[in-house]
Formats: C-alpha cells, structure tokens, sequence
C-alpha cells in the first residue's frame, strides 16, 4: 500500500508505521496519527539531557491560548463584538489605537476583563509606555476604576497585562443594573523627550480574558484585612529542582512551595503558576546567577529582572525588580495578605487583588539590553515559593464561575511527576502527555504501545535533537 504524501509504508494494509525522511507516524484507516513523531520530538528533555539545552537562544514569543478567538476591536462602541464569559480572544493594538468590546452582564455576577499587551519582536518601549483597561457604561461611566500597566524602568518590551471589572455589591453604586457594558482598551504613554525617547509605531497583539464570578448566596462582611502577618519568613533553604517556565498564562509551569530553578535568556518572559487556596499567604524571590561576563560597575543595570505578581483573573497584584552586574542579585516581593474573600474591599491593590483562590501567576522577565553588558545567557534562574497557613473553606456562592474552577486552587495545579527535567505546563516531555495522544488517536492497540515505547527507547539514546520536528 503506498502512502500520501511522500510517506512510505512499513506494513502493508491499511494500518501501521509509514516513515518520510526522519519522521515516523501511525497511520490508522488511511490517516497519519503524528505519534511517533511526538515521542521522538519530547526526547529533547529526557534524562540525561539539560531540560533548558532545547530553550537556549532566541527567547519562545508569547504563547497564545490555542483555543482563543481573533477577533477585531472597534474603533468605537456600535460596532464593538461581543465577549463571552470564560473566552479568551486574541486582537491587536495600534499606536494610538482605542478599541472598544462589549459585554452583555446580569445584575448579579461581578466580570472581570484582562488584556495582555504583547509588544511584536524588535519593538522598542519607553518607561511610561503601556496598556490601559476599563469597563464603561453605556454613558461613558465607568465601572471601576481603571487601570494602566507599563513597561517601567527596564524598559524591555515584554508582555505585560492590565483589568477592570464591573462588580455587584454593597458599597458599589456604579453599573449595577443588568445591561450593555464595554471595555475600552488603549495604549498610553507620556510625550517624547529626552527622558523618554520615541516608542516602536507597530501595533501590539492582545490576549483578552473574560472571567464571570457569581454574586455570594449571603452577604457578609464588607471591610477587608485590618491586620495579618507582614513580616517576611525566612527564605526556603535546599536543592532546587529543575522546572521549565511557559510562554504565557495559559502555558504557565506549575510549582507547588519550594525552590526552583531554571534558565533565562535576556528578553524572555517565563510565566509559572502556584495553587494558592483561601486563607494561605503567598510569598516568592527570584534570584538571578552571577555571570562571568560583564563590564563591571559600567555594566551595572538599574532595572535587568523583574517579577510580577498575577491572580487566577490576570489582574497585576504586586511587582519587584531587581539591578545586575553579573553578580547574583534578586527580587523578593513584598509580603501579602492571606486569600480572603472581603480584600476587595481595600483600596491597596496589593490587598484588593488577593481576592480569590485559584491558580496565582509568577510571571519573571530578563531586560533584553542584559545582552549588551553581560552576553546572550542564559542565566540561572532561582526561584523560591513559599504558601504559609491551612486551607480555609471559601465563601458559598451561588453558582458556578466561568470558566468552570477558575477560583478553585486544585484544578489542574498540581505539579506533574517527573525527575524535573522536562516542561511543566508548557506542553512539553512528560510521558503522560504522550500517552494521552495514542490514546486521543484512538488505536488502542498492544502493539502499537510497545512500538511506540521501543521507538521512544532508541530515541531517548540520542544526542541530538531529531530534525524536523
């Protein structure tokens, strides 16, 4: 039987192995199923090779959520598309660029909207450039108060993310009825002078989130944490155990309390997410190594690393950066309250944004202009997370999220058990993944997982990383 394709057949009928050049797949009722391919692909991060040797070089782009929707934003409101709970979207941002969305709320749930800005490859920013989000009424009023993120001192393009809500409940008396609402994005940034010379023209890309939280099934208290346990613990001591951070929210690497380590290029943005449950205290330090490179105190920079603090809807928490000179250096953000319910009662955004459980963002960028002083990396990447205090029991609230176990610590954030050298939460090496592919494929057959287990072994033995994959 002769395959499609250019691929060649190994077993003659209408099932089995069918190899093109160094490619290998399962072909099951006259159709490839790139399992092999997969297997040999994951080998990059098997025992016995450095889970960052693949990552080298040039920093991975954002990764978009795979199942996000293009969509258009509106250079004004009657023309803006509609944004479902629970969606996340993909758009664009020009320079001068406000666009506008609509959402179509009850009188009862609280929404939450966050944009993720993604400067395109080669962009510049200046200091002030950034993203500003809010939530308007029909009369231009507006919801909450907005909020604005920016590129900040290490002025590195790199993704940064802001929200704004429209909330139901006491003390609130702004958009409170059920209707049409639009959210309103645009980019700022303060005039060009010498102190902040001319940003990049390229429009950015967006990644929009959408999360719908419903009203409480009994009001309680409204008046946040008056007083909780600030003072820093003492910083987790022991080996580090390797993992891979991801691209982007949606491919975040899953850490549990610990220490971690990794590696960053300049002008890479890891995205890690750590389970915290209601009534816990989250703490983190990023470390980054020292470097035999560099200028010495004329290679000294104000701003190289900087750690940001994202709760489970993307709304910025806190932030902490830290300078280089090629020696180690890091960035410890500042102690915060535990998860409680009534925090969104606060005026401190550090407070106010500790407001759910669920899945927390440690989201860690290398300032690109750390490769004019100190070299291309990568760099050691040292992470320790601490979450302190038992799991309380979370507020009733009368329905469900969208999405489905958004605010829910143990959805889908346990760290994978691996030996630690492979991907966690980036789609990357562990067996299972592979496995739920063969199954996916539907051949379930003996045969096939002994292959595909005997072309796994060979592979795992080489060097190299196979071509094409």
């Amino acid at each position: 039987m002769t395959g499609g394709a250019g691929w060649a057949t190994v077993r003659g009928d209408d099932e089995g192995w069918r190899v093109m050049g160094r490619r290998t797949a399962w072909w099951h009722r006259g159709r490839p199923l790139a399992i092999v391919a997969t297997v040999l692909c994951a080998t990059a991060a098997l025992p016995g090779r450095p889970a960052a040797a693949a990552e080298t070089g040039t920093p991975k782009p954002y990764a978009f959520a795979q199942d996000a929707t293009t969509v258009q934003g509106a250079a004004g409101t009657t023309d803006a598309v509609r944004l479902e709970p629970g969606g996340t979207y993909r758009s664009s941002l020009g320079k001068d660029g406000k666009l506008y969305y609509r959402l179509e709320l009850d009188a009862t749930s609280n929404a939450y909207v966050a944009a993720t800005a993604v400067p395109r490859r080669g962009a510049k920013v200046a200091y002030s450039d950034g993203v500003k989000v809010s939530v308007q009424d029909g009369n231009s009023g507006s919801c909450s108060s907005s909020t604005t993120a920016h590129f900040g001192a290490s002025q590195s393009p790199h993704p940064i993310a802001a929200w704004a809500s429209r909330e139901i409940g006491p003390g609130k008396y702004a958009c409170q009825t059920a209707g049409t609402y639009y959210v309103v994005v645009e980019r700022t940034g303060a005039p060009v002078s010498p102190a902040s010379p001319p940003s990049s023209p390229d429009a950015w890309d967006l990644e929009l989130s959408y999360v719908s939280e419903p009203r409480l099934k009994k009001a309680g208290s409204t008046s946040a944490l008056e007083t909780w346990n600030s003072a820093s613990p003492v910083a987790l001591q022991g080996d580090a155990r390797p993992r891979r951070g991801g691209a982007g929210f949606t491919t975040a690497g899953a850490l549990e309390q610990g220490v971690w380590k990794d590696e960053i290029s300049p002008g890479q943005t890891l995205f890690y997410k750590v389970p915290v449950d209601w009534g816990q205290q989250f703490y983190a330090t990023a470390e980054l190594g020292s470097s035999s490179g560099g200028e010495g105190f004329t290679g000294f920079m104000g701003t190289a690393l900087v750690m940001s603090l994202y709760n489970p809807v993307r709304g910025l928490v806190t932030d902490a950066g830290a300078g280089y000179d090629g020696s180690q250096r890091a960035a410890a953000l500042d102690p915060l309250p535990p998860v409680e319910y009534d925090n969104r009662y606060a005026f401190n955004d550090r407070i106010s944004g500790m407001r759910f459980a669920g899945s927390y963002y440690l989201v860690v960028h290398l300032a690109a202009q750390v490769a004019d002083k100190f070299g291309d990396g990568p760099f050691g990447l040292t992470l320790r997370v601490r979450v302190d205090g038992a799991a309380q029991t979370g507020p009733a609230y009368a329905a469900l999220a969208v999405p489905r176990g958004v605010f829910d610590s143990a959805t889908g954030d346990s760290v994978p058990a691996t030996d630690g050298t492979g991907p966690a939460g980036s789609g990357g090496s562990d067996g299972g993944t592979t496995m739920k592919l063969v199954a996916v494929g539907g051949i379930g057959t003996g045969t096939v997982l002994v292959l595909a287990l005997g072309v796994w072994t060979v592979a795992a033995r080489r060097r190299a990383t196979p071509r094409g994959c």
